[in-house]
């Protein structure tokens, strides 16, 4: 079975029932620990437009890109906001080596599994996730009262690892999220909310 495939079934049944996560985190670990040497092949000059645009207009004072694998999101997240505290986290620790080859300083990278955040609660006033699974509880634990979600994917409803709107929608908003908000930029999209 295609990467593509394996990482879009993982996603689905994750997202409906996140005590699957124990069966398919080691699986999930080793498929992007393979593909860490060459994920920087899979990335077109396109796939931040979205993101860009939904994290417009925002002053963070600390940022937590989730699933970061090779950094991308992160880098350009501390270059649009030069004074906030930036970290990237991925499961796959292959993915945060190459990650870190691209830095000196900022942002920082580390290993952590997106079901169990190593942070404080309400340590984000900003949390990305690009192309990543959703843990839905997480997420609202590590955001701070008035920041913001913005969940991005580079190829839309095409990318691999995708949750619609209408589902962010519903599962931030269980969690006290509001002032939800699309954002499109062919072929990216990003869905922005945030905590009240």
């Amino acid at each position: 079975m295609r990467p593509e495939s394996v990482a879009r079934r993982i996603t689905d049944a994750v997202v409906r029932r996140p005590w699957l996560w124990r069966l398919f985190r080691w699986r999930t670990q080793a498929l992007f620990d393979a593909l860490a040497p060459s994920w920087e092949t899979r990335l077109g000059p396109h796939h931040l437009l979205a993101l860009e645009q939904a994290v417009a207009g925002l002053e963070p004072k600390a940022v937590l890109d989730v699933g970061t694998g090779t950094g991308k999101a992160a880098i350009a997240l501390a270059a649009w906001f030069p004074q906030a505290d930036v970290v990237g986290v991925d499961l796959s620790a292959a993915m945060v080596d190459e990650a870190r080859k691209h830095v000196t300083e900022r942002p920082r990278f580390e290993v952590a599994d997106a079901s169990r955040l190593p942070f404080p609660d309400g340590s984000f006033d900003l949390v990305v996730l690009m192309n990543a699974i959703p843990f839905f509880d997480e997420l609202a634990r590590v955001t701070a009262l008035g920041g913001g979600v913005v969940n991005s994917y580079s190829r839309g409803d095409e990318t691999p690892i995708y949750v619609s709107d209408e589902r962010l929608q519903r599962e931030l908003g269980r969690r006290g999220f509001t002032d939800f908000a699309s954002f499109t930029v062919p072929p990216t999209t990003a869905y922005r909310a945030r905590k009240r």
